[in-house]
């Protein structure tokens, strides 16, 4: 292959950062990889995204722990993926919270994902013999629940299809700030190969239309403050339609998925070729795109053997 495929190659660990982004509020961040949010409430503390291993899961733990010793009562996953859930387990959350179409994408696709991200991301799976299994919720919702951490209110709401179709958002109304997951990114490719690209513009715009304080994207650094929210919303908005529309032309015109790829890497390269992990998301992107513009409305699986066959028309 031309390039080492998807991040095998990327080994380097990355410097952590741990944000607040409002009274009780942070965000883990490590410099594109998967992010985590950390919700202190009363008289406990809820998780977003639970991170690829154990081993990951307690580098946020001991974040928490800088700051609060409050019990963890609640974990929250904004989608299935396995670099976001398979760490569950280490912290021992009495509450796990996923949407009810993210819980049908773990019955549907899970250990596929697994076995597929395994592959694409080693460094994030070292320690990977102590995941105990796919990750289940405790608790489901079907439009948006509410949580309350003693007298702090926490909103988990699907607002719309984006980064895959079970993807929830979690707004904390007291101090206006948002956990989007990868529906938002910062400097960071957006993964689209399970990705809603007609559905994203609209689940943006519902997420502007909070006017929000701060986020914790799914990738990228904190955003704190009205113009670094609205920068990250407008850079993904145009992420996803620079990858959405040259891949759909090329289908209106029975062109091959190799003409998309050309045509995708030429509205792309020159805006986002420095985005963290923009390589290893290209061709699963592609991929979506292509597939999405010819009416296939719920992506296909993605599996390890899959994964290598697209690598080798694209990348090779």
């Amino acid at each position: 292959m031309a390039k080492a495929f998807a991040s095998q190659g990327d080994m380097t660990e990355k410097t952590i950062t741990f944000d607040e982004i409002g009274d009780g509020l942070y965000a883990f961040t490590a410099e594109g990889d998967p992010n985590s949010g950390v919700i202190i409430g009363d008289d406990s503390v809820m998780i977003v995204e639970a991170q690829a291993t154990p081993r990951l899961a307690n580098k946020v733990i001991e974040c928490v722990r800088s700051v609060t010793d409050k019990p963890i009562s609640h974990l929250v996953m904004t989608h299935y993926h396995a670099v976001r859930v398979l760490g569950a387990s280490a912290y021992e959350a009495p509450q796990v919270i996923m949407s009810d179409i993210a819980r049908s994408m773990v019955v549907e696709r899970g250990q596929e994902d697994w076995e597929s991200e395994f592959q694409r991301f080693p460094r994030l799976f070292e320690g990977h013999e102590s995941i105990p299994g796919l990750t289940w919720p405790t608790t489901t919702f079907s439009d948006s629940m509410t949580v309350y951490l003693g007298s702090r209110r926490v909103d988990i709401r699907q607002i719309g299809r984006a980064h895959t179709a079970g993807d929830a958002v979690i707004h904390v109304p007291d101090a206006n700030v948002m956990f989007t997951g990868d529906i938002v990114e910062d400097h960071s490719a957006c993964y689209c190969g399970d990705g809603h690209f007609a559905d994203w513009g609209g689940t943006l715009d519902r997420i502007k239309a909070y006017d929000l304080d701060a986020i914790a994207p799914g990738r990228g650094g904190a955003l704190i403050g009205s113009e670094a929210v609205n920068r990250a919303i407008e850079s993904t908005r145009d992420f996803v339609d620079s990858t959405y529309r040259p891949a759909a032309r090329v289908a209106a015109k029975n062109g091959s998925l190799k003409d998309a790829w050309d045509a995708v890497r030429a509205a792309c390269d020159p805006k986002f070729s420095d985005y963290a992990i923009y390589e290893h998301c290209l061709p699963f992107n592609v991929a979506r795109a292509y597939d999405e513009a010819r009416g296939i409305d719920h992506p296909r699986i993605w599996t390890a053997e899959r994964d290598v066959e697209m690598w080798e028309q694209l990348q090779g």
